[in-house]
């Protein structure tokens, strides 16, 4: 969804695919299940579809899901922040300096202490691992969604969002590496480098470079009303499949520890409204316009779950726990963030008006 349409339109509502997406991914579950319990040879077919334990298929469907957001980021606002910090500041400190050190401590408490009689030990940890990199990866697209619903500063959001990306190239590994060592979790670091330049950097360089070259060839009302528009729901197809090939693979994980769904979800659904309450509260407290304030909130709360999912395909393997704690993020998010979206909406009187 390009920033303009989010402005264009108030009588507008999330789109299809959007509003229903926990419905698709659990969808998705129950087809992906389906196949790797009765369809062993297609899972099996594409375990050989890899390269240096990166799942061919999946990278594909992946590229397919980021490029389109990369796309959506004009850069060159990023010089307007410098006009309003504040809001800035408030989404930066949540994102980086406090939501990934608040994920990992609840999922380590619920996964080590709540959950210590349910979930061995190994899964345990790859549960914790999962959650690491959600907590790593603040929102970059659905959140455009999320302050179109609250009526919130497009353009300021998209600053917002395109400083969040920029920042990721160079704190996601880092945070993610610290507190998998933290974890006991063994991970090679030029590894974890290697999927945030294949699913990260690539894109971004290529969404980058598709912007410039199309806006000077064709110009920017072509490229935000016409090219932009090509890629509808491009991100969501690409998640949904990826999702059934996932699902292919941890099937029988599902049906030996069906509970473990909700273990996973318990202490991402805590950990979202945590971060929006902190975030809210701190804009509240410093007098930020709703516009601004909502969107702030909303970006540390959601997560770039695309990225998650394809860091934890990429280090751990298809059928991994850390994997399936990702796509739980994934089912989760919306219902999550929409219920936030309400709470933003009905405490709309709290916060001052634009200037």
């Amino acid at each position: 969804m390009a920033v303009n349409e989010i402005c264009s339109d108030e009588k507008r509502s999330i789109g299809f695919f959007e509003k229903y997406l926990s419905v698709w991914v659990i969808l998705c579950i129950v087809v992906g299940v389906v196949i790797g319990r009765y369809a062993q040879a297609i899972p099996n077919f594409l375990s050989k579809l890899e390269y240096a334990h990166v799942s061919i298929p999946v990278a594909i469907l992946i590229w397919l899901m980021i490029y389109p957001m990369m796309l959506k980021i004009d850069f060159s606002s990023i010089v307007n922040a410098t006009k309003k910090p504040k809001g800035l500041t408030v989404t930066l400190v949540t994102n980086w300096l406090i939501k990934p050190f608040t994920m990992y401590a609840i999922a380590l408490f619920f996964f080590r202490i709540v959950f210590k009689n349910f979930i061995p030990d190994s899964l345990a940890t790859e549960y914790l691992a999962g959650a690491i990199l959600l907590g790593a990866a603040p929102c970059t697209a659905m959140v455009f969604v999320w302050s179109y619903l609250c009526r919130g500063d497009a353009a300021y959001t998209l600053v917002q969002v395109a400083v969040n990306d920029i920042i990721i190239l160079f704190a996601f590994t880092p945070i993610v590496a610290f507190l998998l060592g933290v974890s006991n979790v063994r991970v090679p670091y030029n590894t974890l480098f290697l999927s945030v330049i294949l699913f990260v950097v690539i894109p971004f360089a290529a969404g980058y470079i598709s912007r410039l070259l199309i806006v000077r060839k064709k110009g920017l009302d072509y490229f935000e009303n016409v090219f932009i528009k090509k890629f509808n729901n491009v991100t969501i197809i690409g998640l949904l499949l990826t999702l059934i090939i996932i699902f292919a693979f941890q099937g029988e994980i599902i049906l030996s520890n069906p509970l473990h769904i909700l273990m996973i979800a318990a202490p991402l659904i805590i950990q979202t409204f945590l971060i929006f309450f902190i975030a809210y509260g701190w804009s509240k407290l410093w007098k930020l316009s709703f516009g601004i304030a909502a969107p702030a909130a909303m970006i540390g709360a959601s997560n770039f779950f695309e990225l998650a999912v394809a860091v934890a395909i990429s280090l751990f393997g298809l059928r991994s726990g850390a994997t399936l704690a990702t796509v739980v993020g994934v089912l989760v998010e919306v219902p999550v963030m929409l219920t936030l979206v309400k709470i933003s909406n009905s405490t709309k009187h709290w916060f001052v008006k634009a200037s």
